[in-house]
């Protein structure tokens, strides 16, 4: 798969957050990690220069955002934290899904909001992360194992919308790679793959994937 961490890479320069909509962010668990990403349409980032920088352009057919200024709110997750490499990531993250899924209907949980997987770490070889659904209300006992309740990211970043195969993300990071060295933006070692439809076997060729990218 295209190298995904290379999103880490870049310039950093100043950029105006805008008031967005919300979405699950960063995961808080019982250790704090920097704010993450997404949800809320907002003004278009300012560029160096201080005029408004053009919002990529979605691809072909489509009207969907690609660089849209985006506010994440914190909200209560259960999640799961694991590892992977890119040649098997689609059926590890729908099998941590899959046992999120099994615990939240055993504790009588109410799902609230789209499953995502916070990407935490990456390289050539594969990724860190953590497979995260966010919940009306926490779980009254706290789960043991692999399974924890936290936060998810909060703060501000930027929303590029994908459909397709899994594997066709691949160029869409591509595509965000390159927004992001045109503008001179600078990502944290963050990002965030919000899934819009049911990310399971069998689903795997037509997603909608909301990539949120936590800027600087």
């Amino acid at each position: 798969m295209f190298p995904r961490f290379a999103l880490i890479f870049g310039v950093a320069v100043a950029i105006l957050a805008a008031p967005g909509s919300s979405f699950a962010q960063t995961p808080a668990a019982s250790e704090s990690k920097p704010g993450a990403a997404p949800v809320a349409p907002a003004a278009p980032a300012a560029s160096p220069q201080g005029t408004a920088a053009p919002a990529a352009s979605a691809p072909a057919g489509t009207h969907d955002p690609f660089g849209e200024d985006a506010t994440l709110t914190a909200k209560p997750i259960v999640y799961l934290k694991g590892t992977g490499t890119w040649d098997n990531a689609f059926e590890t993250i729908t099998t941590a899904f899959k046992t999120l899924k099994a615990f939240i209907g055993k504790e009588g949980l109410k799902a609230d909001g789209e499953p995502m997987t916070i990407f935490t770490s990456t390289d050539d070889a594969g990724f860190q992360f953590e497979a995260a659904i966010p919940v009306a209300e926490p779980p009254k006992n706290p789960p043991h194992g692999e399974i924890a309740v936290g936060t998810s990211p909060e703060g501000h970043a930027l929303k590029f919308v994908h459909r397709g195969s899994y594997d066709g993300l691949d160029n869409t990071y591509e595509a965000i790679t390159n927004y992001l060295d045109e503008r001179r933006l600078e990502a944290k070692d963050m990002f965030i793959e919000q899934y819009e439809t049911d990310p399971s076997p069998g689903n795997e060729e037509h997603l909608v994937v909301n990539v949120f990218v936590v800027v600087k």
